[in-house]
Parts: C-alpha cells; structure tokens; sequence
C-alpha cells in the first residue's frame, strides 16, 4: 500500500494525476500540495512513500525542496515531472536525489509505470535518456554535452539561481551558505563553464531552456 503527495501550482495537471492514481487500488491515499511550502508542510504532517512534484514551484525552486526531502525525509522517493526538456534537466536532478524524471507530455501508461518503478524502489528514466546516458559512458569526455551536465548538484542548483537574478547574499540566506560559500560556488561555476558573469549564464540558461 502506498501513500503519494502530488505537488504541481496547476489543479487541473494535479486532477489529472490524481485521476489516474485512483485507478491503482496499491494507492491508498494521495495528498496534493499547490505550493513548495504546502508540499514540505504536508511531509511534515504525515508519512509519504513518493512526492511527485514539478521541477518549478511558485515559492520554490523544485531542486531546493528535492534537496530538502533527500536529507529530512530519505524515505521519502521523489518523482520529478516537467515540461522542460529532459535531456536538459532529468540528469542533474537524477544527480540530485531524485528516483525519476519524466515529461509532462509522456502518455498516462508511461506515468503510471514510472510511478511503479519509482515505488518498487528503483530509479525510472525514459528509454530516450537511458540511451544518452550509456552513450554518455562511451565517450565520457564527448565535447558536445551541455556545459552544464559537468555541474555537480549543489552547483547545478546555484546556477539555476543565479540565471534567475538571485543575488550571491539571496542565495546565501535561502540556502543557509555563508556569502563565502555562495561566492565560491559561483567562481567554481563560471570557471567550469568558460563563463565570465552572471549574464553569460543567464544567457546559456535561456538558449537551453533551463529558466521560463
């Protein structure tokens, strides 16, 4: 028996996960949060066994709230789903703790088995991207992956922040890093990426749609 919390700011998209939710009697309950913060509040109520969520919430960021279930709630599976592209995303948040990463726009048969899969303890990735990644193994130094696959987790989510405009000392607040700590993230980051300021990485962060 399984407990899911779906986390999406749209009702109709949460309706329709829920729809095909109820179909499966393993799922007895299922929670639904329209914001990060509902989505946390509702973890600290009550156990779940999966969190679907959308990679952008309105108060935020959905890598932040991956981040903060992966150390308060490890029991807790996550399942990212979004409308962004997945060879974009899906590896960095895969990186960052998450079980799974599927589209928005995959079929209900292709969710539903991913939320399966995801419960069953496994990692769930479409077969498009399984397929990039041993290639990705293959030829691990290939010079044409995005520069920002080389980010780590915790990097990927301060470069996200910072394409989005968030000041060093925002960032510092919101994470509880010191404006040190942040700094350093940021040099590590422009160096990695052959970057020379935050507009550069606004810049990239918008041709691969990493920002809306």
């Amino acid at each position: 028996m399984s407990r899911i919390l779906i986390a999406d700011d749209h009702a109709v998209v949460r309706a329709g996960y829920k729809q095909f939710l109820e179909a499966d009697p393993s799922i007895t309950e299922i929670g639904e949060a329209s914001s990060g913060s509902e989505a946390l509040d509702a973890l600290r109520r009550s156990e779940w066994d999966l969190l679907l969520m959308d990679i952008h919430m309105p108060d935020r960021s959905g890598l932040d709230i991956l981040k903060h279930v992966t150390t308060g709630y490890p029991d807790v599976r996550v399942l990212i789903m979004s409308g962004l592209p997945e060879e974009q995303y899906a590896r960095n948040v895969l990186r960052a703790g998450a079980s799974g990463y599927l589209s928005k726009g995959g079929s209900p048969d292709e969710f539903m088995k991913a939320v399966r899969v995801v419960l069953n303890g496994r990692r769930y990735v479409s077969a498009t991207l399984a397929e990039s990644m041993a290639a990705d193994l293959e030829n691990s130094r290939d010079k044409n992956q995005p520069l920002h696959t080389a980010l780590s987790a915790r990097e990927f989510q301060i470069f996200c922040k910072l394409s989005s405009g968030a000041t060093v000392s925002h960032i510092a607040d919101e994470l509880s890093l010191s404006v040190k700590t942040i700094s350093t993230y940021r040099s590590r980051i422009l160096e990695k990426m052959s970057f020379s300021s935050n507009a550069d990485m606004t810049s990239y962060a918008m041709r691969n749609g990493l920002i809306q």
